[in-house]
C-alpha cells in the first residue's frame, strides 16, 4: 500500500509562488508514474502535470506550460510542483496521483491519491 501526502498550499497573490510537495511511503517509488491533477469548486478534476519513473519525461496541460514545473527526488520519495506567476484562476484544491496505466492525464487511469491540498489565488 502506497500513502501520498501533499503539502505546501495556502494563500497567495497572483503573481506569486507556491512549491507543493508530495511525500510518498512504501517501496518502488522511483517505478511509479505520478502526476498532479487540480479541482476547483463545480469543475471536474483536471490533469496538471505529469513525470516519469527517472524524472526524464514530464508533460503539462497547457494552461500552466512555462508556469509550472513538476520534478522529483527519488531519495527522498517526494515530488515536486513548483507554480510561478500564479492566477487566480490556478486557485484550486491540489491533488498529487501515482502509478498511473494508461493515459496519464486520466485521473481514473491513477492508483493512488492524496488528501489534497488547497491552493488559493487572491487578486
Amino acid at each position: 500500500q502506497v500513502q501520498l501526502v501533499e503539502s505546501g498550499g495556502g494563500l497567495v497573490q497572483a503573481g506569486g509562488s507556491l512549491r507543493l510537495s508530495c511525500a510518498a511511503s512504501g517501496r518502488s517509488f522511483n517505478s511509479y508514474n505520478m502526476g498532479w491533477f487540480r479541482q476547483a469548486p463545480g469543475k471536474e478534476r483536471e490533469f496538471v502535470a505529469y513525470i516519469s519513473g527517472s524524472g526524464g519525461s514530464t508533460y503539462y496541460e497547457n494552461s500552466v506550460k512555462g508556469r509550472f514545473t513538476i520534478s522529483r527526488d527519488n531519495a527522498k520519495n517526494t515530488v515536486y510542483l513548483q507554480m510561478n506567476n500564479l492566477k487566480v484562476e490556478d486557485t484550486a484544491v491540489y491533488y498529487c496521483a501515482g502509478n498511473v496505466r494508461g493515459d496519464f492525464r486520466d485521473y481514473a487511469k491513477y492508483a493512488y491519491w492524496g488528501q489534497g491540498t488547497q491552493v488559493t489565488v487572491s487578486s
